[in-house]
């Protein structure tokens, strides 16, 4: 399998959220992510060729590489100037494309409708909450935007959902799963609240309550679905969320499962610790679920990490969600236990992009920086300090007492190693391996509960592709954690 985060439309302009868990919409893609050369119309397009080719925008382009951080916005920019180019050429005349583009429309109405939404605000520069009454309400008319701008956005949702649907055929031609992610939330002035707002509840925030790893709790700045609203429509509005994935999916990630069951939510204005559940009507989320994973052949996996009740895990076991085991998670709860092996229903890792890499958690790192940013104070990190401590001894004895790390064997990439080698090992059904942890990287991602204090999404890998590819420790991990595998099914 191939594991991404969420592959949804973001805002990069008049509103900047790189975040790919507070989408725009749970129902289209990312245009940020197209492959220009793979887009028929630059061979016919000559004021992008000439583009393309200026020394200018290829000077920019390797500035931009050479930077340590994605510069979304400028990188957009540039990509935008090729897209609107090649789009002026698209619509210029007619073609067999275009009609391709206009069944393409027909089957997916939301496209056109999202064009209007993206161009609208784009012409007033403001979020939807401040629009006039008729737009803000829904209705945009024909002089509302500017038709360039509806063109484009149109035209670049018809590549993105090409190329995502050419990337998902390659995948099953090689046997590989594409692991997707369905994000929980979506962003308060993003589409998908703006046309569906009847079912979103806009006076609240969801988040988390203080957990093992999330001390402090979480406020994840987007509205919760009204559990009623939803059921009077049918659920309309889940289901296109879901078979919008499980078009190009061989396995779906769905965020924060309790979600199913409940949601911790923060009425605007107040603090998390004055948060309160919201309850769904579980079962027939689950029915859903069932139906479409059934239809569509897509294995579904629950990210039940953090505070989940008691009656969440065996529901999804009855419905056949697997479950997902994450070492920093099970030594944050029995730190002086070990580990405790993962079930054959579950995806088991070292993390997850929430998470501290292995080297930086190990290292005590992420307590360094949760104090740097006041998510931690004096006594939490004194606390978070002996905490690990009790890990690294628990995790040393039972590693040593299962046969994977000897007592000379102490530094955090034999740990890394070791650790890597009793999850390939186990029954787990699936096993991820973040790259990063394999060259020891240690600046994380993202930091929750952060915003302007990290430079979260934004961090590029140290190494490309072609580097990694190389390095030993690396293939050597990656050789020994895949033979593992192969004893472990075999068995």
């Amino acid at each position: 399998m191939v594991a991404t985060l969420p592959l949804l439309p973001t805002f990069f302009n008049h509103i900047f959220e790189p975040s790919p868990y507070l989408p725009v919409s749970r129902r289209l893609w990312n245009e940020f992510f197209l492959d220009l050369t793979r887009v028929p119309e630059l061979n016919d397009c000559p004021s992008v060729q000439s583009l393309l080719s200026s020394r200018p925008l290829q000077d920019e382009i390797e500035l931009l590489r050479r930077s340590a951080l994605v510069d979304y916005q400028r990188e957009m920019a540039l990509k935008r100037r090729a897209l609107k180019k090649l789009s002026h050429c698209f619509f210029a005349q007619k073609s067999r494309r275009q009609e391709d583009l206009r069944q393409f429309t027909e089957t997916n109405p939301i496209v056109e409708d999202y064009a209007r939404f993206r161009a609208a605000f784009e012409r007033l520069n403001v979020p939807w909450r401040s629009w006039p009454q008729l737009l803000r309400e829904g209705t945009i008319g024909e002089g509302d935007y500017d038709e360039d701008n509806r063109r484009y956005h149109l035209y670049v949702q018809w590549l993105a959902h090409q190329q995502m649907a050419d990337v998902s055929e390659k995948a099953k031609s090689k046997q590989l799963k594409l692991y997707l992610d369905l994000p929980v939330g979506v962003h308060p002035d993003g589409y998908d609240v703006w046309r569906e707002r009847d079912v979103f509840v806009l006076d609240a925030s969801v988040g988390a309550p203080p957990d093992a790893v999330f001390t402090q709790g979480q406020n994840w700045g987007f509205p919760p679905l009204h559990p009623q609203k939803i059921r009077e429509q049918g659920y309309r509005y889940v289901i296109a969320s879901l078979r919008h994935h499980l078009q190009q999916a061989g396995i779906l990630r769905i965020d924060h499962v309790m979600g199913l069951h409940r949601l911790f939510c923060i009425p605007a204005g107040l603090e998390v610790e004055h948060g309160v559940y919201l309850r769904y009507h579980a079962e027939e989320l689950y029915a859903i679920l069932s139906l479409e994973s059934h239809r569509s052949k897509v294995i579904l996996v629950g990210e039940d990490l953090g505070t989940v009740p008691f009656y969440v895990r065996p529901a999804m076991k009855r419905h056949g969600l697997k479950g997902m085991h994450v070492v920093q998670y099970e030594l944050a709860s029995s730190p002086r236990e070990g580990l405790s092996p993962p079930y054959n229903n579950t995806i088991s890792s070292l993390n997850t992009h929430d998470m501290p890499l292995f080297a930086a958690f190990w290292e005590g790192r992420d307590i360094e920086d949760r104090r740097r940013l006041n998510l931690l104070d004096k006594a939490g990190a004194r606390s978070a300090q002996k905490s690990l401590g009790a890990i690294k001894n628990g995790l040393y004895r039972f590693l040593q007492s299962e046969g994977w790390l000897s007592r000379s064997e102490v530094d955090s990439f034999a740990v890394l190693r070791a650790c890597l080698s009793y999850l390939a090992a186990s029954p787990a059904q699936l096993l991820q391996v973040n790259l990063e942890d394999l060259w020891q990287e240690i600046q994380p991602q993202n930091i929750p509960s952060t915003n302007t204090e990290h430079p979260n999404w934004r961090r590029k890998l140290r190494y490309s592709l072609e580097q990694f590819c190389q390095m030993p420790q690396v293939i050597d991990t990656l050789h020994n954690v895949n033979r593992l595998r192969k004893q472990a099914r075999d068995h």
